[in-house]
């Protein structure tokens, strides 16, 4: 029996200490994919990402890097995706932030090499322009449940704080029950100082993360635009759904326009995450939500988005739970014990 999914690729931040090794645990038949990828970072100058995978210790200054991240996730995720069991159909695919280049490739929008270049390009201008910053807070308490008066609490003081004079401030990804915040050094902390510690870690300053999805990265996207061509792309082979919610559907997309979203608003603008989430679910009603690795931190965020969109009739944290485990509908490849349910021929 055929099994509907739509995949999800994550972001920047999600390839970590425990996630060293992941490219050879668990796609050692894809080294050749792999090898393909380091003749584009050889001709850079740049590290191996199958020795930086294969390395024996991690480093948090070293692997948090545009430049180093951002290939290693590509590699993970897409590899993930490209692993499922034969029994899923995959309806769509989706992903946060970065995670949207991945689903480009993941997508056939973009060949598996295209889509390396896309994001080891992006990542590595990102790392060298390094233009302001990112921290994460919550608007939701620990039920998960919406609390819509918070949400605009926090952002009115955004608002605020970005009206005042050298102060750059903005929504970067709307993401499940957290807001993704980016500007300069004054814009964050402004904020830092002007919100409630919540859990004793929020406001969550993200160690070599620039203010992206904000206007801060005009700059970027420009470079980036003239750095890749349109050609790169073409009509992806399964519907796309973009940090708008906007779907991009095979045969009917313009691949210019998809070129200029990629490398325009999707630099310069906020990232809807939680809306992308929302129109997955309701647009094709999926059996499951595959994130792909590398981490399985982005799992909660996409509950959250199924909760706040009251998905199923679910209103917070325990009715999510409670259909998760007489049903898992929701499931991360970086979890073992959730990888075996889509990829169990994986190593």
């Amino acid at each position: 029996m055929t099994r509907t999914a739509v995949v999800i690729c994550p972001g920047r931040g999600t390839y970590n200490k425990h996630e060293l090794g992941y490219l050879h645990r668990h796609h050692s038949d894809r080294m050749g994919m792999f090898r393909d990828f380091d003749t584009i970072r050889g001709q850079a100058g740049q590290d191996s990402i199958i020795d930086l995978d294969g390395a024996a210790q991690y480093s948090v200054a070293r692997y948090t890097r545009g430049d180093i991240a951002s290939p290693l996730i590509y590699a993970a995720s897409l590899a993930d995706a490209q692993s499922l069991a034969p029994d899923i159909e995959v309806v769509a695919v989706t992903g946060n932030s970065m995670g949207w280049y991945i689903a480009l490739a993941a997508a056939g929008a973009l060949s598996a090499t295209n889509g390396f270049k896309l994001v080891n390009t992006m990542g590595t201008l990102m790392q060298t322009h390094l233009i302001g910053g990112q921290l994460v807070y919550p608007f939701v308490g620990s039920d998960w449940a919406d609390d819509p008066a918070r949400k605009a609490s926090v952002l009115a003081d955004v608002a605020r704080i970005n009206g005042l004079p050298d102060h750059d401030l903005a929504l970067s990804i709307d993401l499940g029950g957290l807001l993704v915040l980016a500007g300069n050094q004054a814009g964050l902390s402004a904020f830092e100082v002007s919100q409630p510690v919540v859990d004793a870690r929020f406001p969550m300053r993200l160690q070599n993360h620039a203010a992206f999805h904000t206007s801060l990265q005009a700059p970027v996207a420009s470079e980036g635009r003239s750095r890749l061509s349109a050609d790169l792309f073409e009509q992806p082979e399964r519907p796309l759904i973009d940090g708008r919610g906007k779907i991009w559907w095979p045969g009917a997309t313009q691949v210019t326009d998809l070129w200029d979203y990629t490398l325009g608003h999707q630099v310069t603008e906020t990232y809807d995450f939680t809306r992308a989430i929302q129109t997955a679910a309701r647009e094709f009603a999926p059996d499951l939500f595959i994130v792909t690795g590398p981490g399985e931190t982005l799992g909660g965020a996409v509950a959250q988005s199924l909760i706040l969109a009251e998905w199923r009739g679910m209103k917070d944290k325990a009715a999510f739970q409670t259909q998760q485990k007489a049903r898992p509908f929701l499931v991360s490849m970086g979890r073992p014990d959730q990888r075996a349910m889509v990829a169990p021929e994986s190593q």
